[in-house]
């Protein structure tokens, strides 16, 4: 019986050598994979050296020994959305070129500058040429693919339709990104802007404050100030006496809400108020329509079943709301029942949005027709980042000359009556 050299992955991910006998090199890949390895390289060599099996399995040789200098919580395990997206888009061009799965892997391996993904596609590359398929294979790597990716490869698979499919992906990626992108530019401008109005006021308060406190206490003689004086100096004790206290509540509101949104009801509830919140609610429900119809008709067009369609999106919905309105979805559909009327109890959809999935169901066109639906609230989305920059900016600016303002001119007006008394 012939000895076959391998390399396997354990559960961990940590690499492991050995030899095994077996009658050929599929049921040596049975073998290692029936002990709960990996297997990334198997190669037949030459007569196996004595070892004794261990209890646990049998079916392989006693294992080399390597030492990992990597520290696993500093390792590096994920990479950029953007760097995923450019990797199926090669992947897509090389198989619609006519290049092999397996030859377009290695190709984008050797040019991946991404030493994550690089790693990855390595690993990827070796279980397809050890009898896996691409999707299995996909599937070893969960930080990096996500059940939409592999689910939608798979149905490439299964229809011979991979590089379609792909391509797919990749617009997929490219659209919701660019999505994302709005979003966050969208809150990051009033965000700094807060953050430096509060930096400043503190400044004021603890340090410039304190010191024409003094100031006024000796030239006035024990006068009485002005009211907003009184005011910004009565302040400015309270933070600077509790300087350390309202420091620790900021960072005991970050760690409870980091807290509750890790919670059912408390990533419901945040998920809740962030659909109606005021200038911001508006934006981030239409986004998440957007996400939603994508998603869905993205999955759909590519062949995968209604139901496994609607686990996928709610599993990637990013809205504990909006997963609670699919997961009714799933049900009705599930008891043979239409989609409509779970997506119009929840609230969330529109009725523009709930007509047009009506339609597209009546005329089975719902997977053109919710794609339509994410091109409608791209366009939506873009408005409303556009109107909320335009109408943040001047308030914001506003906002800041206010605090400022305000503690400049309640510095100033003691002053003016010194300066008044000492003319006279």
């Amino acid at each position: 019986m012939p000895s076959y050299n391998y390399v396997a992955l354990d559960a961990r991910g940590q690499e492991t050598t050995g030899v095994i006998d077996a009658a050929s090199q599929a049921e040596a890949v049975a073998q290692i994979r029936q002990a709960g390895y990996f297997p990334k390289t198997i190669n037949e060599g030459g007569k196996a050296p004595k070892r004794k099996a261990s209890a646990a399995s049998p079916s392989l040789a006693k294992k080399d020994i390597k030492i990992n200098l990597n520290i696993p919580f500093l390792e590096k395990k994920t990479i950029k959305a953007r760097t995923l997206m450019i990797f199926t888009r090669q992947l897509a061009t090389l198989i619609d070129a006519g290049l092999p799965l397996l030859r377009g892997l290695t190709v984008l391996s050797k040019q991946e500058p991404d030493p994550v993904l690089k790693k990855t596609i390595i690993g990827i590359a070796e279980a397809v040429q050890g009898g896996g398929t691409f999707s299995e294979s996909l599937g070893g790597h969960p930080r990096i693919f996500n059940k939409l990716y592999i689910n939608m490869v798979k149905a490439g698979e299964l229809g011979g339709v991979l590089e379609i499919v792909l391509l797919r992906l990749a617009e997929f990626q490219e659209k919701a990104q660019k999505i994302k992108n709005k979003v966050v530019s969208a809150m990051f401008y009033p965000i700094i802007v807060l953050v430096i109005a509060i930096v400043i006021m503190a400044f004021l308060l603890v340090f410039i404050v304190p010191k024409f406190e003094a100031i006024f206490a000796d030239m006035l003689g024990g006068k009485p100030l002005p009211g907003l004086t009184q005011f910004v100096i009565g302040t400015s004790n309270f933070v600077k006496n509790n300087l350390l206290l309202i420091i620790g509540a900021i960072i005991g509101f970050g760690v409870l809400y980091k807290f509750a949104s890790r919670t059912p009801k408390g990533s419901a509830a945040i998920d809740a108020f962030m659909l109606r919140a005021p200038l911001f609610g508006d934006l981030t429900k239409k986004s998440a329509i957007s996400r939603f119809s994508r998603t869905l008709g993205t999955l759909v067009t590519s062949g995968v079943p209604i139901l496994q369609a609607l686990n996928i999106t709610r599993e990637t919905a990013g809205n504990a709301v909006i997963a609670g309105a699919i997961t009714r979805v799933h049900d009705s559909v599930r008891e043979g029942e239409s989609i409509v009327q779970p997506l119009e109890a929840s609230g969330i959809f529109p009725p523009m949005v709930i007509s047009m999935i009506d339609v597209g169901e009546e005329t089975g066109q719902l997977p053109e027709m919710l794609l339509k639906i994410a091109e409608v609230y791209d366009d939506e989305v873009d408005n409303a980042v556009s109107g909320l920059t335009s109408m943040l900016e001047p308030v914001m600016i506003v906002f800041l000359a206010v605090v400022v303002g305000t503690i400049v001119i309640a510095l100033f007006m003691p002053l003016i009556s010194i300066i008044s008394g000492m003319q006279q």
